[in-house]
């Protein structure tokens, strides 16, 4: 029996590596995207059942390309993780307006390009998921999220209406909203007085997200926010 086929966007060393690899030690086949081929090769050798293609998801031509290919060397995509996520942080005054587009391109054109493509999959199939890494920046802008805020506020609604469409055709669509920041060494380096319990652990949070893949469609979740137990928020 072919294994089902799973995309993640925005593969790097946090979020989108824990996510490779939770859902491939659970039997997909996973279909890693990121802008770096280099950081692919060495996601690829170590995931069993991964495979790599460079794609820049704010690109509705390359994120075309690239599912094509997938349906090529995989087969049709049961679940998609929209984990790919740009953002530049300055005030009103200082975001370049190139800074901003990129910031749309990748959190919200993205979602847009990679779901119609994955959903033309599940459609046909009657089923499958859609699973989005929020943040907290979708409910609220702040002083230095002029270009993160807006993004991640757009992708937040056009993940509700992708929901409020798909869903009667058996596809899941669900945010999480990840509240805090997610231990990896770049982090772990700028937070040096941080305490173990300050950070978000990839691992976790890519467990979540495979629970609401698994949910009866009776009580299907759309938002969930997950942050350490110490957050103040």
């Amino acid at each position: 029996m072919t294994k089902p086929v799973c995309v993640v966007t925005g593969v790097g060393p946090g979020n989108g590596l824990s996510l490779s690899k939770k859902f491939a030690a659970e039997g997909y086949q996973v279909a890693m995207l990121a802008r770096s081929q280099e950081r692919l090769d060495d996601y690829q050798g170590q995931i069993s059942g991964s495979r790599g293609y460079p794609t820049d998801v704010g690109d509705p031509e390359a994120v075309r390309k690239t599912f094509a290919s997938i349906r090529k060397d995989l087969g049709p995509v049961s679940v998609l993780l929209h984990n790919a996520g740009s953002g530049a942080f300055h005030d009103f005054q200082s975001i370049t307006t190139d800074d901003f587009e990129t910031s749309w391109r990748v959190n919200c054109l993205g979602l847009l390009s990679c779901g119609q493509e994955a959903a033309s999959d599940m459609i046909d199939a009657g089923a499958g998921s859609i699973i989005v890494t929020g943040a907290t920046a979708s409910l609220r802008g702040g002083a230095i999220t002029a270009g993160f805020a807006p993004a991640k506020a757009a992708q937040r609604s056009l993940a509700q209406s992708m929901a409020k469409s798909l869903g009667p055709k058996g596809i899941h669509v669900a945010l999480v909203i990840v509240d805090g920041v997610i231990d990896i060494p770049n982090t772990r380096a700028f937070f040096k007085d941080k305490s173990d319990d300050f950070f978000l652990k990839a691992e976790a949070i890519a467990d979540t997200v495979f629970h609401l893949v698994q949910q009866d469609r009776s009580a299907w979740t759309f938002e969930l926010d997950v942050r350490p137990f110490g957050e103040k928020w």
